[in-house]
């Protein structure tokens, strides 16, 4: 039997090589969705799309025919966090301490962060790095995550508290750091792409998304039907400057956080 030869140059090789150019960077041809053999593959997807083109949320948001639809939202909630960490890094020029004490959006909201013991106020940029990290650790979770192949409806249900705090990044950089947030929007699209993402799949009300999206308007969007809703769960360290009341809770998530 005669061995096969395989021509090198047909060989696609999906990988940035030491010393590319920053154009160069994922210079390669797209992979269709059933080729890819990985436990990883659909994050592999996601980030394909965004990299095609980045404003098309609507693309980049609709999963690949039978694609369970709990691992679609876990691996997309886990490239949110990898982008904002970008958006915060930007704000960390002029959001410290000093200019922003505490995490607010309007004069209305102010957000206590859960990521101490007790939930209590921090600077902003404090809360934002502490909603990010308790993300991080939450996402990545053997008890709750020990599989990205397959998730459990009950780890699929936390979604929707990290949801509701990584938005407030948005918030907050919305109504606070104007500049920083319309110039890194205008390249990735994030927020406009994580509020589709939160209504289509039920994971936020319509009511707590308070930043604005051209275009967009939250109450025309349709929930996939496929997606049943997401229980509220854990504690909303929610405070309204009228009223100084934390928001009801069904148990605490502090560990969450």
């Amino acid at each position: 039997m005669t061995p096969t030869t395989v021509n090198q140059a047909d060989i696609i090789v999906r990988r940035n090589p030491k010393g590319c150019k920053s154009e160069d960077f994922y210079n390669w041809p797209e992979e269709p969705f059933e080729e890819m053999d990985s436990t990883i593959a659909v994050q592999q997807f996601i980030q394909q799309k965004i990299r095609k083109d980045s404003s098309n949320v609507d693309e980049i948001l609709t999963p690949p025919k039978g694609q369970e639809l709990g691992i679609w939202k876990y691996e997309h909630m886990r490239q949110f966090c990898l982008e904002l960490n970008r958006l915060t890094v930007k704000l960390q020029a002029e959001c410290n301490p000093e200019s922003c004490s505490q995490m607010t959006a309007t004069e209305q909201w102010i957000f206590l962060c859960a990521a101490h013991k007790a939930p209590k106020e921090c600077p902003a940029i404090d809360y934002t790095r502490h909603t990010l990290d308790g993300a991080a650790a939450l996402l990545n979770s053997n008890k709750y995550f020990p599989s990205r192949v397959t998730i459990k409806e009950s780890s699929v249900a936390k979604l929707g508290s990290v949801c509701r705090r990584v938005y407030r990044i948005f918030s907050h950089a919305y109504y606070h750091h104007k500049t920083i947030y319309d110039e890194f929007e205008a390249i990735h699209y994030l927020c406009k792409r994580f509020s589709l993402f939160s209504i289509k799949y039920d994971l936020m009300s319509v009511e707590n998304l308070i930043v604005p999206i051209p275009g967009m308007d939250f109450q025309t969007i349709e929930v996939s039907k496929c997606t049943p809703a997401t229980p509220s769960t854990g504690l909303d360290t929610t405070v309204t400057a009228n009223t100084s009341v934390i928001a009801p809770t069904t148990e605490s998530d502090t560990s969450e956080a």
